[in-house]
């Protein structure tokens, strides 16, 4: 279900008045349609496109909203019916391809309406009319003082501007006026297949008109009679009973609600004097804290003052203190600087410690060399004296054996062999 706007007419959804005016245009273009090819532009819904095909040959539905159309096809499907989505700006049919162009209540949606004027132009054929309507501007905007323009709209019409426009576009123009008029009906129990019709003369001029209709035409026009279209719901009396009858259940409603209106306001009465109670109390209130609060700034300002005169003798005490920090600073200053000679002095003299550590290190490290050459040499020293005294014992024993010999002693003493010590 596509939604309704306020602006589509949507058939059950908008009340008999609204739907009337609007069926009445396509039953009034429905007399010029019998056997025709006739386009609804701006078809909307659908409903209107199929009235005409009714009497039409062949019935062309345009419309720019996708969801009217599918709406339109599902709900009046027909063999000699179509819809097709395009801009009214743009016709999407050959030259000269329909004798019956209908457009109502869609001029005044378009903002390039006259481009649209010359397309309905371009698709009728020579014989053919174009039926257009739109709300009296004057009327319209009477109507809407309270709620504004109407946001849908993007140019609307008076009279004169209207049909200036369309002749401007079609040599022949004739101009209907569209109202909702009040009428006596007497209507035969059987049906009937002719009506006889009383207008009287003397209607007022287009300038107080809800509508205007315009038939156009590339040639010259023979007759405009008078239309009236009597909608199934035509007892007015019966009509203006029942939207009494409504009319007096809202009053009723009304009425419920202006008690219960009335019985709250009693109670919000009731509700301001306790509350104009409580607010003398609170006044009475205000007034002993507005008196303790005078005595409260009061003590302030005496804090204040005193506060001031604190402040100066800090700013005297400070003063001296920043004296002092200044001497200190340039003792500081000094210090640093006997520290950095100092420092200087001391880096120069370990540089030079280290310098001699250094070279006695040196020193050091060859005589370690030394010691560890005369250890050496020590060590083979020992080993050749531990030679020599074996070899010492050995020849000691060696000598002792020869001592003890008994060829020794007997060579001795026969005055042979070597001359040994005495052991």
């Amino acid at each position: 279900m596509i939604e309704f706007t306020g602006e589509r007419v949507l058939p059950g959804q908008v009340d008999a008045d609204l739907w009337n005016e609007h069926v009445a245009r396509y039953w009034f273009a429905a007399r010029l349609a019998r056997g025709k090819r006739v386009l609804d532009a701006g078809c909307g819904s659908g409903y209107g496109a199929a009235s005409l095909a009714e009497v039409a040959h062949q019935v062309i539905g345009v419309d720019r909203a996708a969801e009217a159309l599918d709406y339109a096809r599902v709900h009046y499907p027909r063999p000699n019916l179509a819809f097709l989505q395009a801009s009214c700006a743009a016709l999407p049919l050959r030259d000269a391809s329909v004798d019956l162009a209908v457009a109502f209540e869609v001029i005044e949606h378009l903002a390039d309406w006259r481009q649209f004027l010359t397309e309905a132009r371009r698709v009728l054929t020579p014989c053919g009319q174009f039926i257009v309507s739109t709300p009296n501007k004057d009327y319209y905007r009477e109507s809407r003082h309270l709620s504004g323009p109407n946001p849908y709209h993007e140019h609307e019409f008076e009279y004169e501007e209207f049909l200036s426009e369309l002749a401007a576009i079609f040599p022949h123009v004739s101009m209907y006026l569209e109202n909702h008029a009040e009428g006596i009906v007497f209507r035969p129990i059987a049906p009937e297949y002719s009506a006889q019709l009383k207008v009287e003369s003397g209607e007022s001029g287009p300038q107080h008109a809800h509508f205007f209709v315009a038939v156009c035409a590339l040639r010259v026009q023979t007759g405009a009679p008078t239309f009236v279209y009597l909608p199934t719901t035509t007892n007015v009396l019966r009509e203006r009973e029942m939207h009494i009858a409504a009319l007096e259940g809202e009053l009723a409603t009304k009425n419920q609600w202006l008690d219960q209106v009335r019985q709250e306001h009693q109670e919000l009465v009731e509700k301001f004097r306790q509350q104009t109670t409580e607010l003398e109390e609170s006044n009475r209130w205000a007034d002993k804290l507005n008196l303790e609060i005078q005595q409260r700034r009061q003590t302030i300002q005496e804090l204040m003052e005193e506060a001031a005169h604190q402040k100066a003798l800090f700013a005297e005490s400070v003063q001296g203190y920043e004296g002092k920090i200044a001497a200190l600073e340039a003792e500081n200053q000094h210090t640093i600087e006997w520290a950095h000679e100092t420092e200087t002095r001391l880096t120069q003299q370990l540089a030079q410690v280290a310098a001699d550590l250094a070279s006695k290190c040196q020193e050091l490290a060859r005589c370690v060399q030394l010691l560890d050459a005369a250890e050496k040499t020590v060590v083979e020293r020992t080993e050749w004296a531990k030679r020599l005294d074996e070899e010492r014992q050995q020849l000691e024993a060696l000598l002792l054996g020869v001592k003890t010999s008994r060829w020794i002693r007997l060579g001795r003493t026969i005055g042979l062999g070597p001359e040994l010590g005495k052991s």
